[in-house]
């Protein structure tokens, strides 16, 4: 049990804290995109949402590898892993919340059901994504 609190410590820190920081900002920019590009721009689920993602993300990158993170690893190798990352997250929340907003809204219009996908969508991005910076794009490596 105590190294279930550790575990549970380790994750709970200031890193988080910044972690959550950095997305408010993060999703501000990436809401106002998404939601924008959807309901003024009348651009598709897909292409709004990844408009948030491809945007942000730029943002992200660099918030979370110098002030998050404090990563100090140089060249593509850490770009690649966050850009993974992103794609992976992103894939993963987005499809999964489509379906389940058509499902939970069945009785209300696309419009609304997208909406909703979208701000479900954000949701699981933001855990999924948290621990795929921390634990893969951004983990410090090994000096041993």
């Amino acid at each position: 049990m105590k190294h279930l609190i550790d575990k549970a410590k380790s994750i709970v820190d200031i890193t988080m804290m910044k972690f959550i920081i950095v997305g408010v900002i993060n999703t501000v920019v990436g809401t106002a995109i998404m939601f924008g590009a959807y309901n003024i721009f009348h651009l598709s689920y897909w292409v709004s949402s990844a408009l948030n993602y491809i945007l942000a993300s730029i943002l992200s990158y660099f918030l979370n590898k110098y002030f998050t993170f404090q990563n100090k690893e140089k060249g593509l190798k850490v770009v690649l892993k966050f850009a993974l990352n992103i794609t992976v997250c992103y894939l993963i929340a987005y499809g999964a919340a489509k379906p389940f907003a058509a499902w939970a809204l069945q009785g209300f219009g696309r419009q609304v059901q997208e909406n909703g996908a979208m701000l479900t969508g954000m949701c699981l991005f933001v855990v999924i994504n948290y621990f795929g910076q921390r634990f893969f794009a951004f983990k410090a490596e090994s000096s041993e």
